[in-house]
């Protein structure tokens, strides 16, 4: 299903799908520290979730047996919340979550680094990530292309000689938590489909320091680097206006 217009109840309950999101997140990024489980984090999720009245978009989701994807270091996304993975001082910790209020859903992630960086690289790995998602939601506007996209947060990840994940990308959602059109994290402007004011979309460059070479893990989730360069992921949801854009997963 391609992600459709939204109407104004529906961009409000995504508004509030988003608010929650962005506010449990922030929780999880208090909180985190060297010495907790993935699955530590996935409980505090859980729990603060509720307490706000949403409902976990993962969990269940073709399988997933968590609310929320906790990925470490060379695990790129879809990392399943254990109780024997333990963080580690300087580990990279993707906290990716989906929320669904009033039947809409939003999805975002952030990447963080636990206690003191191991390395610089590490810090700009993290530092450019997040450049490169804002720099992608700055081309949003009615009638833009996806390639526009693409190509943005393809510059600033280059720029950097950063390792960009081709086998992932973006995604519409709202109604579904994955929808068409997919938005790569590399492209050509002016290339791809059309993206229309009051649709919403998720944008969510990964990237790596060594390859973009990616393979899923024997848990058959999470999704690892193949040459076991470290990573990162951000992610956000995001209303597409007639001028430009409003971050929904974001206080």
């Amino acid at each position: 299903m391609f992600t459709r217009v939204k109407t104004i109840e529906e961009i409000q309950a995504m508004r509030n799908s988003g608010r929650i999101l962005a506010e449990i997140l922030n929780i999880l990024k208090s909180r985190i520290d060297v010495g907790m489980s993935t699955l530590d984090l996935n409980n505090i999720a859980e729990k603060e979730l509720k307490a706000f009245g949403g409902q976990p978009a993962f969990l269940g989701y073709q399988g997933f047996p968590g609310v929320l994807c906790v990925s470490i270091n060379d695990e790129v996304v879809h990392g399943i919340p254990k109780k024997n993975r333990i963080i580690k001082e300087g580990d990279i910790v993707s906290l990716d979550f989906g929320v669904i209020y009033d039947s809409m859903i939003t999805d975002a992630a952030i990447s963080l680094i636990v206690g003191k960086p191991l390395s610089e690289k590490d810090v700009m790995l993290v530092r450019v990530t997040e450049k490169s998602l804002l720099d992608g939601v700055n081309q949003l506007k009615d009638g833009i292309k996806v390639g526009n996209i693409s190509e943005a947060i393809e510059k600033t990840l280059n720029r950097s000689k950063l390792g960009i994940v081709r086998d992932l990308v973006g995604h519409g959602v709202g109604h579904e938590l994955h929808e068409d059109p997919n938005i790569p994290n590399y492209g050509k402007k002016g290339t791809g489909p059309k993206l229309d004011k009051n649709m919403t979309i998720a944008i969510e460059p990964m990237a790596t320091l060594g390859s973009y070479e990616v393979y899923i893990g024997d848990d058959g989730w999470t999704i690892l680097t193949k040459d076991g360069s470290r990573s990162a992921h951000f992610e956000h949801t995001i209303l597409i206006t007639e001028t430009g854009a409003e971050i929904l997963t974001l206080i």
